[in-house]
């Protein structure tokens, strides 16, 4: 995905820059620097051991874009500007500083939600401003623009509230919800037409603007937490789709550029998601999960599972050669990321073969256990994706899963009742040991006992994800 530096040159390019006289040949030079930045910058974010390469990359160029955004010849005051750039900078270092590896997603999703505001409002000041002699292709551009923007605002609200749990993270349903959810749309797209059709009636673009922010309420409650990796990813697809627009309708080329590209990456990663959960793309959009009555966690567990002392995990991996660490969201919300970083350290230190299995899903976005590990820094070729190292569990000594749930649930391979049946995970059952670390049995985000537990190679180390991995590590020096 494009950085998420992005929104910064949605408003700021959008209210300066005039529509009809052409840019000064030193910025169309920098415009288009910024433009092969952006696209450097999304090629390196590919690759782990690029990754900061194409974040700085992406850093730079917007920096690039925003200062000749600033310095063209027709802008006189700087007064608001520099008003702006400083509270905006000292939120965003906030942000960064304050903000806990739990809370990206979040902040992600804030990130979204703010940019497309950007977008929208540029889009409701330029409806205004100029209604009265708007083109239809000119008023057509600011209707998608507005739509995206502003559905995309509330939906990356309601977003961020069910990742940070102050709204339910459950689905919430209620009776015809897909026929109004598509009625809202339908209204809201009916008044972009007659907007088009119609400019100078002013009064309707209120009502196209409320339509539109219900619409991203509508959108995204129905939508379960553990979808939310797939749903991020598609509001950062729709911001940048709304600032692709909006490159259209003040006719700036790099903002066209910047948000194809934004969206596209952001709409390919979602599919990619789907797939990954083995979910239609439709059953994400309207929250359409399949619904299975489930096991009962008595009759899953009962009698069946077995605890184990860091001591007794150190005596196991004292005869392991093969270790694989599952993280999962348990991991981050624990803060265990530098312990499991030590933890590696001290077995790899013993010759033992250490690697990192990660699911597309796992934790609460895409890359979410990528980046946790790379704080840590865990080296990236110890890091494998599902598909890279699901067929060799049989060679694997010992498994930890460290706060993952569903996505190492057997269920999902063997019982077609299941919730999640079909939906691919880590074959780590498969391993002669596999030690689960986590506070209780409580169900992860598709609700559901986890038959893994009760399996007869699997022992559960019930602690918090870091107490867990520093007891283990203390007990392996004294092995």
């Amino acid at each position: 995905m494009v950085p998420a530096s992005f929104p910064a040159l949605t408003g700021l390019v959008a209210t300066l820059v005039p529509h009809a006289a052409p840019l000064p040949w030193y910025v169309t030079v920098i415009y288009m620097a910024a433009a092969v930045s952006f696209v450097f910058s999304l090629k390196w974010l590919n690759s782990h051991k690029t990754a900061r390469r194409g974040v700085k990359m992406g850093e730079i160029g917007m920096a690039a874009a925003i200062l000749a955004t600033v310095f063209l010849p027709e802008v006189r005051h700087y007064n608001w500007i520099i008003i702006a750039g400083i509270i905006g900078s000292g939120i965003g270092i906030l942000l960064a500083v304050l903000t806990p590896m739990t809370a990206v997603p979040q902040q992600t999703a804030l990130s979204h939600a703010f940019g497309a505001l950007a977008a929208a409002l540029v889009g409701t000041a330029e409806y205004y401003s100029q209604y009265s002699h708007l083109t239809p292709m000119h008023t057509g551009a600011i209707a998608f623009e507005s739509l995206l923007g502003y559905l995309t605002f509330t939906g990356s609200l309601i977003a961020a509230g069910k990742l940070q749990e102050v709204l339910p993270t459950r689905p919430i349903s209620y009776p015809f919800q897909n026929p109004i959810n598509l009625s809202v749309l339908a209204l809201a797209v009916a008044c972009g037409i007659w907007m088009i059709v119609s400019p100078a009636h002013a009064l309707l673009y209120p009502l196209f603007m409320v339509l539109s922010l219900l619409f991203g309420v509508l959108l995204i409650i129905p939508i379960g937490g553990g979808d939310m990796p797939t749903v991020i990813a598609l509001l950062n697809s729709y911001a940048g789709l709304s600032a692709a627009a909006m490159g259209f309708v003040v006719n700036n080329k790099l903002l066209i550029i910047g948000g194809a590209l934004e969206g596209s990456s952001g709409f390919i990663l979602s599919m990619i998601m789907c797939k990954a959960m083995n979910r239609s793309f439709l059953n994400v959009l309207f929250g359409q999960a399949k619904i299975e009555k489930a096991a009962k966690a008595d009759d899953v567990y009962g009698g069946k599972i077995k605890t184990v002392t860091a001591e007794e995990i150190a005596d196991i991996l004292d005869g392991a050669r093969r270790v694989v660490i599952v993280p999962g969201y348990g991991l981050a919300v624990a803060q265990a990321q530098h312990a499991t970083g030590e933890l590696f350290e001290t077995l790899t230190a013993r010759g033992v073969d250490v690697e990192f299995a990660i699911h597309p899903v796992a934790g609460r976005m895409p890359g979410h256990m990528n980046v946790l590990l790379a704080e840590a820094d865990i080296p990236y070729d110890h890091l494998k994706e599902m598909d890279q190292i699901n067929e060799q569990f049989d060679d694997v000594d010992v498994v930890i899963v460290n706060g993952a749930n569903d996505v190492v649930n057997p269920d999902a391979r063997d019982n077609a009742n299941s919730p999640i049946a079909g939906m691919p995970i880590l074959n780590v059952d498969k391993a002669r040991t596999v030690v689960v670390i986590k506070r209780s049995l409580s169900p992860g985000f598709a609700g559901i006992p986890n038959p893994l537990f009760a399996r007869d190679n699997c022992l559960m180390f019930f602690s918090d994800g870091k107490k867990a991995t520093l007891d283990i590590i203390q007990a392996l020096k004294k092995t």
